[in-house]
């Protein structure tokens, strides 16, 4: 319990306010700034765990455990992190999830009951009177606060209680294990960056709705087909032999998000590659990654008279005809190109995967 003191005045609980009384009038304790001897508060009643020995140790058992449990869930966060597959479901929701919230959730109210319950039963109940200071405090209410403080520090225990003092300190530190764990989902880590895709020799490249093989001929000058390896569809072969795709559910998208290709035809005469990419194309075809080198936006603005293709997130613009280089925006790395050819049949097919990462750009990608 507390009063605070301005001015010559005091508010006492029960009492009219001495604000409207002539200063003449005010008592002498309010007009020395000092605490009336009885403002009207009720003795002050002891806790039981003030005079009960075994009430005290039973609070302290129960916080302490509290702290406990705190820990236990909050490792349980990170074991559950890695252990649950991030598809399962409970009760019709994610399992992961559902699993995370509640963990991390029960860990940080038992620290607040915990310290809640340590601060009604183990710590000091004595009432105090609180004078009020100017902002600037002087080196005489500094030095009276650092008193203070060491004496609440006192008071509270935190140095007789071990069970508590640990137990909170373990519940608390291990707070920091979440945060560092969950740092995973900020971005893919190295080894799970898209440096290669399922584009393989012989692979053919296929209209990306309904799968169906492509030809030169399919392909007019000036024309853009959004394309996809053959192994995400189902393939027919002339023997009359059925192959199912060879991925599915969650490996299905993550395959897709990084091997979708877009084919462009130019006149021959307006391209020029790389002497080491001279046979990358097939009759002015040419295959490069759909994906943006910037942040990794899907892009399919072509225009034929220049043979540039235009990201619609950020406007970064490649040449096609000149080995997909960067001529506009943002990204730092020309559009990664595959190298295609004809099989037996007469489709369009990679002769190789491609020869440098696809999409967005990083620190260790020049």
């Amino acid at each position: 319990m507390s009063s605070d003191f301005a001015d010559g005045r005091v508010a006492r609980a029960g009492k009219d306010n001495p604000d409207d009384i002539p200063p003449g009038q005010l008592p002498a304790p309010i007009l020395a700034n000092e605490p009336i001897p009885d403002p009207g508060l009720p003795a002050h009643e002891p806790r039981p765990t003030d005079v009960d020995s075994k009430l005290e140790k039973r609070a302290e058992r129960q916080v302490a455990a509290m702290f406990g449990a705190a820990t236990v869930l909050t490792l349980g966060f990170c074991v559950a992190y890695f252990a649950i597959d991030p598809h399962a479901l409970i009760f019709g929701y994610g399992a992961l999830h559902v699993t995370l919230g509640l963990t991390l959730g029960l860990a940080f109210l038992l620290i607040g009951l915990g310290a809640i319950q340590w601060a009604k039963k183990l710590m000091a109940d004595n009432e105090i009177v609180e004078y009020r200071h100017s902002t600037s405090s002087s080196k005489e209410d500094q030095e009276e606060a650092l008193t203070a403080f060491f004496v609440g520090a006192d008071e509270s225990g935190f140095g007789r209680r071990k069970m508590i003092r640990n137990s909170m300190i373990a519940a608390m530190g291990v707070l920091g294990l979440p945060a560092i764990v969950v740092l995973r989902d900020l971005g893919p880590l190295p080894g799970d960056l898209p440096e290669v895709t399922v584009w393989r020799k012989g692979i053919r490249v296929v209209n990306d709705v309904a799968g169906t093989p492509i030809k030169p001929a399919d392909v007019e000058i000036g024309q853009l087909v959004n394309a996809e390896p053959a192994v995400f569809f189902e393939q027919r072969l002339p023997s009359g032999k059925v192959i199912p795709p060879k991925f599915e559910g969650a490996a299905l998208e993550d395959a897709k998000a990084k091997a979708p290709v877009i084919l462009v035809r130019m006149p021959p005469a307006d391209i020029h590659p790389l002497p080491s990419r001279r046979n990358w194309g097939v009759n002015g075809i040419l295959c490069y990654s759909k994906i943006c080198t910037h942040v990794g936006c899907p892009i399919s603005l072509w225009e034929q008279q220049t043979h540039q293709l235009q990201c619609p997130c950020h406007q970064s613009t490649f040449d096609l005809a000149h080995n997909g280089r960067v001529v506009f925006g943002p990204a730092a790395r020309s559009l990664p190109q595959l190298p295609i050819g004809v099989d037996s049949e007469g489709y369009l097919i990679a002769m190789s995967g491609f020869h440098e990462p696809v999409g967005p750009s990083f620190w260790e990608r020049g």
